[in-house]
Order: structure tokens, then sequence, then C-alpha cells
């Protein structure tokens, strides 16, 4: 008696057959599909299609609309591979790859900007114009009253800088 064992990288051969098997039975016989190959299993079978050789798989370079649409839709329906590949035309499998790839390349961005070694808590923010501002000290140093008090003083001179210079009362 021989034991095959089904498992193994797939031939040429095996994907015409398996190709040709899916034109005749269709996409729901995968026992009867796999009888046709000795080394495969149903379940390898249907693998195969819908993770390799069905037409409606795209082969092409990710576009820039589908690692948005992706991440878009990655974070609506987290761990729900299943429900995005098919939203976002491409396989579950290829779907979890370029996921782990787009934010492999945002942590290590991310690491290149916020070094540890470069950039302490607190210290200077590399776009601190999107953020919020932070709330003001209840009490204020010194250099921040003298700050406050030169704004004042220019905002509220109406004369321009000759005002300032000549003080109230001395032009002519």
């Amino acid at each position: 008696m021989r034991i095959s064992i089904k498992r193994g990288v797939w031939t040429n051969t095996e994907d015409e057959i398996l190709k040709s098997a899916v034109m005749k039975y269709g996409k729901n016989e995968w026992g009867r599909t796999s009888s046709l190959l000795v080394r495969k299993s149903a379940k390898q079978c249907k693998a195969r299609w819908y993770e390799w050789l069905d037409p409606s798989i795209k082969k092409t370079e990710w576009t820039r609309e589908e690692d948005e649409k992706l991440l878009h839709l990655a974070k609506l329906l987290p761990s729900q591979w299943r429900t995005v590949a098919p939203m976002v035309g491409r396989t579950l499998c290829e779907c979890i790859d370029r996921y782990e790839k787009l934010l492999d390349a945002a942590c290590v961005r991310d690491e290149k900007y916020n070094d540890p070694r470069k950039l302490r808590p607190g210290e200077i923010d590399p776009n601190p114009e999107a953020k919020p501002a932070r709330p003001d000290a209840v009490d204020m140093d010194d250099d921040e009253k003298e700050m406050l008090s030169e704004a004042r003083a220019r905002l509220s001179n109406t004369r321009g800088k000759k005002g300032k210079k000549e003080g109230p009362g001395e032009a002519d």
C-alpha cells in the first residue's frame, strides 16, 4: 500500500489541472477537483484557487488609493480580513501582508523622526503647528510677564514706532 502525502509546492502542471477542474466542476466541488491531484487536498485546491489562480485576483503593484482604502477598512474592521479583502479587491493574504508592510514602514518613519536619543518629551516638537496649545501656567515667570507686557504695549500703540520711543505727550 502506497501512502501519499498531500503537500508541497505547486507545479505548473498542477496549476493547469486545477484551472481545468474549476472550469469543469465549478468552485464548489473541491473534493472532486482534488481527486485529480494526487498530492493535494480539497482544502489546498480551494486555497490555491482563491489565493493565486482566480483570474479576479490583482497581481499588480498596490496603488496609493488601495493602500488608503486598506488602512481605512483595517481601522473600521479590525482583524476581519475575510471581509476587508473583497472590498479592497485583493486576497486575504495580500491584504494582511500589505497591511503589515505599511505598519512596518510607518514604524521606521516614526523611529526616524522620534528617535528617543534626539527628542525627549517636552523638548522640540517637529510639527508643533499641528498640535493644540498647551494650557497656560497659573503663575507666569518673569520672561512670560515681560513678553505679555511688551505685546500689550505694542498692540495698544496706535502711533507706530515713534509712539513707543517718544512716550506720551512728547510728540510735536
